[in-house]
């Protein structure tokens, strides 16, 4: 029988209540008064006030101009795009996109934390899309499929629509049992606030304390939070994007994904997407030697120091595959 019963609507508001549900939905990020089933049907298209924070960070880079520079805060910037995009990396991504490797309910709230201070959302949501992408990859259902959506909306548009603002929880009950990281989740403005404050009071004593250093809390504070995350937020974005468009596929994974040094550098290892999506169990995306995973040396040397444990290796089947690939290569040409 038919379900004729029509779709959930967004309710229509006063300006004053659409301000208010505005502001506690940067607040709150599972709060939605129309319920989840109307934000799901709502057009896939660009939600500009959903987009205000987004807009503010790329516009916060214009003030360099004004704050200008000194090698403490552009090293500031590079220290902090490094170290946070390896809580993306090998955290949000390879720990809780794919469980790679164990870790303590302690450091998994830590590097939850550090990862959340990217402005890429909370990680519960990260990996619930991540999960997503890996099923239908390049496929009508992928959120940011280039091949499927364009090049622009995959590597942008998507994540500015708030058809896709909903965490899936269904996908991540694994990690929902974890209250803190529901928190994390749903409060994500939380972590960036204190990070930007914090990166500017940190500026103001350095300028009292240690002059010579030649920096400021203004200055600290765009180069930190706005340079540093923005450079940061693209360079994620790029394996959305370029690494289903440009580089070398060693298996054939029935969609796009490419392998790419270049993008591996700027990812710390994730530009080894073609791997990733042949076996991503793996802590290590880069297979071979030659092949630079930084993320991947890091977790290694956690594990030494017994921070994490049980990385998840390459099975022995995929590397026979790669090498028969490589013979069956050779003849053809």
């Amino acid at each position: 029988m038919q379900n004729d019963s029509p779709l959930p609507q967004p309710v229509r508001r006063s300006i004053p209540g659409q301000i208010y549900a505005m502001l506690r939905q940067w607040v709150d990020s599972d709060y939605y008064p129309d319920g989840i089933d109307a934000v799901r049907n709502l057009p896939l298209k660009v939600d500009w006030v959903r987009c205000i924070p987004f807009i503010v960070l790329h516009l916060g880079c214009i003030s360099v101009f004004w704050v200008g520079w000194s090698w403490t805060a552009v090293g500031v910037a590079v220290l902090l795009y490094l170290v946070r995009m390896f809580a993306i990396t090998a955290f949000y991504h390879r720990y809780f996109a794919h469980r790679t490797f164990k870790t303590s309910r302690l450091a998994q709230f830590g590097f939850a934390v550090l990862g959340n201070s990217a402005m890429q959302r909370g990680p519960l949501w990260w990996a619930a899309v991540h999960r997503h992408h890996h099923k239908h990859s390049d496929q009508e259902e992928d959120l940011h499929s280039p091949g499927v959506s364009g090049f622009i909306w995959s590597h942008i548009g998507w994540i500015t629509s708030s058809r896709n603002r909903p965490t899936e929880y269904d996908r991540i009950k694994d990690l929902a049992k974890f209250p803190e990281l529901v928190f994390l989740n749903r409060c994500d403005q939380v972590v960036p606030w204190f990070f930007g404050v914090g990166l500017w009071l940190t500026g103001w004593l350095l300028e009292r304390y240690a002059p010579g250093l030649g920096t400021n809390g203004p200055q600290l504070f765009v180069w930190g939070f706005f340079i540093s995350t923005v450079v940061l937020l693209h360079g994620t974005l790029c394996i959305n994007s370029l690494a289903h468009v440009f580089g070398r596929q060693r298996f054939k994974t029935g969609d796009d994904s490419r392998n790419s040094l270049f993008l591996a550098l700027i990812t710390l290892g994730e530009g080894w997407h073609n791997n990733h999506h042949r076996y991503m169990h793996s802590a290590r995306q880069g297979f071979y030697w030659w092949e630079i995973d930084i993320s991947y040396y890091v977790l290694r040397a956690l594990s030494a120091v017994g921070i994490i444990w049980d990385l998840r290796p390459v099975p022995a089947t995929i590397y026979e595959e790669a090498s028969q690939l490589k013979t069956r290569v050779k003849k053809e040409a």
